[in-house]
């Protein structure tokens, strides 16, 4: 069912049972089978939806990013989002151009993906998570409500990222730089908790656990407990 208060381009292509609801605008995309798009959607030129997509009121997939002048990096993307089969999108989320999502993904209310992302299948990205540029989240992740991956960050399989979490990666502040600036390595089957704090460049071992609240300035080792600010060693999990 399509409403004929949406605005739909011609040379978009819209896959069968697919529901389009009042005031939702459709650029030249691919919208697979059985999708439902809510009112007040935008769909950019280039974007193309899988199978049993749902996109609810207000979001807007495929925006193009924008610098700030002189004092801020110049996005380079390509215009092409590409959303996985069976992805639930909230009311108000923001997906820019170039980014890639898996299977059976959900982006909380509110969420917003820079450009040049990768997001796995089954992952959850709770309401108001931001997630900036270059970044690479691997399958069956979990990140939870207000928290930040900064750019530059990679962040493996089954890796569990609680509330409040603060991930940076520029120690320098020198915006506009690009050479220095390094996101968190999380390796897979990590757990961090809420409110926790990862600098620049650390890598969280794999099977390791951030303590909450914590400051981690250093590396972690593989199968550790830190916690604390900063962050020291409490005792290797087996």
């Amino acid at each position: 069912m399509i409403h004929q208060a949406a605005v739909i381009s011609d040379k978009a292509v819209i896959g069968k049972n697919v529901t389009i609801m009042p005031f939702a605008v459709i650029g030249d995309v691919s919208i697979g089978d059985n999708c439902i798009i809510h009112p007040h959607v935008v769909i950019a030129d280039g974007v193309v939806l899988g199978n049993a997509v749902e996109i609810f009121p207000g979001a807007f997939i495929g925006k193009e990013p924008k610098g700030a002048g002189a004092l801020a990096r110049q996005p380079e993307f390509e215009r092409i989002v590409k959303i996985g089969n069976e992805c639930s999108i909230g009311p108000n989320a923001v997906i820019f151009y170039d980014v890639i999502i898996g299977d059976n993904t959900l982006l909380g209310d509110g969420a917003s993906i820079r450009e040049k992302c990768t997001i796995g299948s089954r992952c959850i990205l709770s309401r108001y998570v931001t997630v900036n540029y270059n970044t690479k989240i691997g399958d069956r992740t979990k990140v939870m409500d207000c928290t930040h991956i900064t750019g530059n960050a990679i962040i493996g399989n089954d890796v569990f990222i609680s509330l409040l979490v603060g991930t940076t990666n520029d120690n320098v502040v020198r915006a506009g730089y690009s050479d220095h600036v390094v996101g968190p390595i999380i390796e897979d089957n990590v757990v961090i908790g809420v409110g926790a704090s990862l600098l620049p460049a650390v890598v969280i071992g794999e099977g390791s656990t951030i303590g909450a609240g914590s400051v981690v300035t250093k590396n972690v080792k593989q199968k550790t407990l830190v916690a604390g600010v900063p962050a020291r060693f409490v005792k290797s999990i087996e």
